[in-house]
């Protein structure tokens, strides 16, 4: 955990309003009169070190590939059944350009025909609705955090039967 510590300094002049008298020891207010206080600040987040983006900014940029990638099958299952023809195009389309980058993806799916255009739009369309109305945040961080206590404990288990000369109940190391 990163702590950062704060001085904070009075209102106080160093420089006296009055002149003093000799029969002082100091010619300043005396130190306990200063307000000059050390705070610490505690962080409750961690410090994730990298390269220039968060790691919330990274997964929002790997969810909204993610949203991209959703979009397109459901566009793709909407077409099979009703648009026949307009889902080979888009089937064609996808096995010439790649469905890493979204918005690449997008971007030349626009730019092939008019028909693509509009399939782009749809796309545009459906990721957009699904992120905002339909994806389940809540549910995506209780099933992160499940998952990572759950590998956590499943690792720590096993390390603990490797490395220990007990199995079973029964010690097999002397």
């Amino acid at each position: 955990m990163e702590y950062s510590t704060a001085i904070v300094f009075s209102q106080h002049s160093l420089f006296p309003s009055t002149l003093q008298t000799e029969s002082r020891a100091y010619p300043f207010k005396p130190w306990k009169q200063r307000s000059c206080q050390s705070t610490r600040f505690q962080c409750h987040k961690m410090y994730v070190p990298g390269f220039g983006t968060s790691p919330e900014s990274t997964a929002a940029q790997h969810l909204h590939h993610f949203f991209n990638f959703i979009a397109v099958k459901v566009v793709a299952a909407q077409l099979q059944s009703y648009n026949p023809e307009a889902y080979e195009e888009l089937r064609e389309f996808l096995d010439k350009y790649s469905l890493n980058d979204g918005d690449k993806f997008c971007a030349d799916l626009m730019r092939e025909s008019p028909r693509h255009k509009n399939l782009a739009l749809r796309i545009l369309e459906v990721r957009s609705a699904y992120c905002k109305e339909d994806f389940e945040w809540d549910n995506l961080k209780r099933l992160a955090s499940k998952m990572v206590d759950d590998s956590n404990k499943k690792l720590m288990r096993d390390y603990i039967v490797d490395t220990s000369c007990i199995v079973d109940g029964k010690q097999i190391c002397n």
